[in-house]
């Protein structure tokens, strides 16, 4: 903004460069696509993303069946799966059972599984995720979790974007500057073996 305002004001002024006025549309150019391309690419990333992740959702829920299982007894390792929780901080805090359940077709399975429940004791009612064949499985991801991670991509991406133009403009401001070096080692190297006599008569 500073190169824009800056080269308008002294837009007449004769000791302005061409360099100047490359720079100045370039940082008014980067910041128009900011302003405007990199909002809309981030919205477009966390669109598609949500089409996706909702897609995923929906097969999630039509794959998983959260089922009531009976806890036999205490096991001494944790479950492959968590039983009915979706969060890291969750999982931590889950208890690893024996357990044995009904599965779809209606034959009975025990296998190990985590449960965040409190009562754990055998005989006691625990809710666990299984698959199509009855098997242990995660917890389906729910709708407004894929929103939120949705929006948190295009966000990234809207960063990235946004980024990638800033270290663009500073790459053209860096290849301007070593072109205003490169002018004024040349017009130095012309004036240079004059410097200090002029008017001496030499």
């Amino acid at each position: 903004m500073r190169a824009v305002s800056g080269v308008w004001r002294w837009r007449h002024n004769p000791l302005r460069r061409a360099t100047d006025r490359v720079e100045a549309w370039a940082a008014l150019f980067a910041l128009l696509l900011m302003l405007l391309a990199a909002p809309v690419i981030g919205w477009i990333c966390g669109s598609l993303t949500d089409d996706a992740l909702q897609q995923s959702v929906r097969a999630q829920h039509a794959e998983r069946h959260l089922t009531r299982a009976v806890v036999v007894r205490r096991a001494d390792r944790p479950g492959q799966f968590a039983g009915d929780s979706e969060v890291a901080s969750e999982r931590a805090a889950q208890t690893p059972v024996v357990a044995r359940w009904r599965t779809p077709d209606g034959t009975m399975r025990t296998g190990r599984v985590s449960t965040a429940s409190r009562v754990t004791g055998p005989g006691s009612e625990v809710r666990i995720w299984t698959d199509d064949l009855g098997r242990p499985a995660l917890r389906p991801m729910d709708a407004p979790t894929a929103h939120t991670h949705a929006a948190l991509a295009g966000f990234g991406v809207f960063l990235l974007s946004a980024g990638l133009i800033e270290a663009a403009r500073r790459l053209i401001v860096w290849r301007l500057r070593q072109q205003r070096y490169a002018q004024l080692d040349r017009a130095w190297a012309r004036a240079g073996p004059d410097w200090g006599r002029t008017g001496k008569g030499s």
